[in-house]
């Protein structure tokens, strides 16, 4: 199996950030995106873009990853600050997966041009160097929202999930 990941670009201004993401996107990739999201989610950053125009597949992690974004975005702001979470030109294959695992309603998704903000520049996101515990419980946690965003997807992920959980469990037994 190749580790090997699409590319993430950041432009962040002061409370907005636009993510390109480009490329073939896996679960390795899944890892630098939620940490780059919870960073940006602390900064108090309450815009995010994401240019979905050359992201050409996301597995199932990632996707579970970005559901997990647009829960925390779409859920009820304590400080009454309206937060979007915005997929701009995703490819018709990309759509497609949001759409088959029945998440696709927890963003807005737009077609034209994506404004980055003002003073930035577009930086590479560095890719982590993530412990096979910190990759298990990322994809546990993914497939584990997938299946509880929408029900459907219980029959698809149950077994992936069941062998990650007992995965997870070997790996913090030490064996």
């Amino acid at each position: 199996m190749s580790l090997s990941s699409g590319k993430i670009l950041v432009s962040a201004g002061e409370k907005a950030a636009c993510v390109k993401i480009v490329g073939k996107v896996n679960f390795t990739a899944s890892i630098d995106f939620k940490t780059l999201f919870d960073e940006l989610w602390r900064k108090g950053y309450t815009c995010f873009a994401l240019d979905l125009s050359e992201c050409t597949l996301m597995d199932s992690t990632f996707l579970g990853v970005l559901a997990g974004c647009g829960l925390k975005v779409n859920a009820p702001p304590p400080d009454n600050v309206q937060r979007t979470l915005e997929l701009f030109n995703p490819t018709e294959r990309v759509a497609e997966l949001l759409e088959n695992l029945g998440v696709l309603h927890l963003f807005k998704v737009t077609h034209g041009q994506v404004t980055l903000p003002e003073n930035t520049a577009t930086q590479d996101l560095s890719p982590a160097s993530p412990t096979r515990e910190e990759v298990q419980r990322t994809c546990l946690d993914a497939h584990q929202l997938l299946m509880q965003v929408n029900p459907a997807n219980v029959a698809k992920f149950k077994d992936v999930a069941a062998f990650l959980a007992e995965d997870l469990k070997k790996l913090k037994a030490g064996a």
